[in-house]
């Protein structure tokens, strides 16, 4: 074995030891620091390639060139250990750091979900009918000519039908003009005494404008038993929105037309000095009564109904119906 041999191998070590230290010194990732240990030192690492050139060496000279693959393999071994350690710690710091929880900083603010003013008022209208005994009724929007109409002494020649103009669907369907429709079917069901507030949706082809909707929300409450009569009617409108709007708070009724009561009439509200027209009422027609084999000579009711709108704009001093349907966030988030 030729002396240039040998020194081409110790030169060949020392380069080694010399890339993979530079090597070393510039990892940050541990995956990239592991795939550098398998490079430099794995089986078939640059190191093994090195030490097989060891089978052309004379017995004597090969100890001196194990002694120095063993000190540039240790060497190698130590700085990977080091750095390992070092990105391990680095890794575990910035876990710590990126978990810390200061408890003295102030929360992340959230802005609150609360209700529509409407459904607020609503749920304060259902609320206080409870209170007086009432219970909570509900029908479907699509309703027949006969719930809508025809049940509540309103055949189809009869005139008051143009006092609502109607959404009509295939089928002898239509979209309800009114809750009075719940109060039909509750009777058909149920037998005095009665007691029911019934809100929902109704629809009505209206011109959109300040005061009216297309689409809007009434409540109408229905009383059946027996010697009923015209002061109970006053006397639970007033009581209802004396707790709704103040003590101070008083009722008038007007006389008025329709085709489901008898007498009918219209109630204003006097709130903050001011009348306030808020909806219709009357007792129970005796033909309704009977629609829903009830007998008119035994139980008597009364009926009133009110757009959830008006209340709404009432308590909050909405001028224009449009405000509750628009989703300005503008305009909601002062409820």
């Amino acid at each position: 074995m030729t002396t240039s041999t040998l020194t081409q191998i110790e030169s060949d070590l020392q380069t080694l030891q010399q890339e993979a230290e530079e090597a070393i010194a510039t990892v940050g990732d541990l995956d990239e620091l592991d795939k550098l240990r398998v490079s430099f030192l794995g089986k078939k690492g640059k190191l093994s390639q090195i030490l097989r050139g060891m089978g052309k060496l004379s017995a004597e000279e090969r100890p001196k060139v194990g002694a120095v693959a063993n000190q540039v393999k240790e060497g190698l071994q130590g700085q990977l250990e080091g750095k390992l350690n070092e990105l391990q710690q680095a890794k575990i710091a910035a876990q710590l750091k990126a978990e810390t929880l200061d408890v003295t900083m102030p929360g992340v603010g959230r802005p609150l979900g609360h209700k529509h003013p409407l459904q607020s008022a609503i749920d304060r209208v259902l609320d206080i009918f409870v209170g007086l005994g009432y219970t909570v009724a509900e029908g479907p929007q699509v309703e027949s000519d006969y719930y809508n109409f025809e049940a509540l002494n309103t055949p189809p020649d009869h005139p008051a039908r143009d006092m609502q103009d109607t959404f009509y669907l295939p089928g002898d369907r239509l979209l309800r003009t009114h809750t009075s429709s719940v109060q039909i079917r509750h009777m058909e069901n149920n037998e005095p005494p009665i007691r029911i507030v019934a809100p929902g949706r109704v629809y009505r082809r209206d011109t959109v404008d300040a005061t009216h909707s297309a689409v809007f929300h009434q409540i109408e409450i229905l009383a059946i038993d027996k010697k009923i009569n015209f002061g109970d009617l006053k006397g639970t409108l007033k009581a209802f929105f004396q707790e709704l709007m103040g003590e101070d708070t008083d009722v008038l009724l007007r006389a008025s037309y329709f085709p489901f009561t008898e007498p009918s009439a219209e109630f204003d509200v006097k709130w903050r000095g001011k009348w306030l027209e808020m909806g219709g009422c009357g007792m129970v027609d005796p033909n309704v009564l009977k629609a829903v084999g009830y007998d008119p000579e035994v139980y008597s009711g009364f009926a009133a109904g009110f757009g959830a709108e008006r209340i709404a704009m009432v308590l909050h001093k909405l001028d224009d119906i449009r405000h509750l349907y628009n989703s300005d966030m503008r305009f909601l988030s002062q409820f």
